[in-house]
């Protein structure tokens, strides 16, 4: 099964995911959805709504007595908080992850920008072309990179080198096959030249 970006922030966080696409596995969501097929068209039919601004205003006061109704008792003496990471880990875990590949130059491109990797004293890191690697956009927009399970920070202060080779064009001759046919249609009109000619 594959995990989503948003399902490892939730597991980094304790925060534990459910998903099903059958109702029997959604009871909570489904009982309350036929609750309020069943229950709520009724209720807008007895208090005589016919629009859709008396509708909203309408489900404000609903939405109390409903909660009244069939809400739960809270024990508010237990805490079911978690303790708050820190900002570090909280900018680590709402990261963007994206998979990257290190070019001939030690640097990688993300969002049209060339990045290299350097480490904590500011020297650049260098690894073979091909290595593999994640980019970690953090939570206050800053950026990472993890080779191997160590974590490198990414800096653009660096010239590019970029080899362009340059390309031969290729002009083929205008007797050759593929022109020939064309260049004597374009002879034959050229009704001047026969004149000087004779």
């Amino acid at each position: 099964m594959a995990i989503t970006q948003f399902s490892y922030a939730c597991s980094q966080l304790g925060i534990e995911l459910e998903t099903s696409s059958v109702p029997e596995f959604k009871p909570r969501v489904e009982r309350v959805f036929q609750t309020l097929q069943m229950r709520l068209i009724v209720e807008l039919r007895l208090a005589g709504i016919t629009n859709i601004n008396d509708a909203n205003n309408f489900l404000k006061q609903y939405n109390t007595k409903f909660n009244e109704q069939f809400g739960l008792c809270i024990n508010h003496n237990k805490s079911v908080f978690e303790k708050q990471p820190d900002e570090k880990k909280i900018n680590l875990i709402l990261a963007i992850l994206t998979k990257r590949v290190i070019d001939k130059g030690h640097s990688i491109k993300f969002k049209n920008k060339y990045y290299r990797l350097i480490n904590k004293v500011g020297s650049p890191i260098y690894f073979n072309h091909g290595t593999n690697c994640i980019v970690i956009k953090s939570f206050d927009n800053k950026l990472y990179a993890t080779v191997d399970d160590n974590i490198f920070a990414l800096s653009e202060n660096f010239d590019k080198i970029v080899e362009v080779k340059p390309k031969k064009v290729y002009i083929p001759r205008m007797n050759h096959p593929w022109k020939r046919k064309l260049f004597e249609e374009f002879v034959e009109k050229q009704e001047h030249r026969f004149e000087m000619v004779s």
